[in-house]
């Protein structure tokens, strides 16, 4: 199962998991949230946002920092 890799991609996996599940408007998602909403499953998006968000960098471009 997919786990995130910064706190970015939890956070849009949240909002994609969140209008999966009908609880916000679809047509609110943009970048990867809406890509994440049509490319993944709620399984696969619930485990991705349920990643542990301590020692995960802000975004995927500070891991080397």
């Amino acid at each position: 199962m997919p786990k995130a890799n910064s706190k970015a991609q939890q956070q849009a996996a949240g909002a994609a998991l969140s209008a999966k599940r009908g609880e916000t408007d679809k047509s609110d998602l943009q970048g990867a949230s809406e890509e994440m909403y049509e490319s993944m499953t709620e399984e696969e998006l619930e485990e991705m946002a349920s990643t542990a968000r301590e020692n995960l960098p802000d975004t995927a471009d500070d891991e080397d920092d």
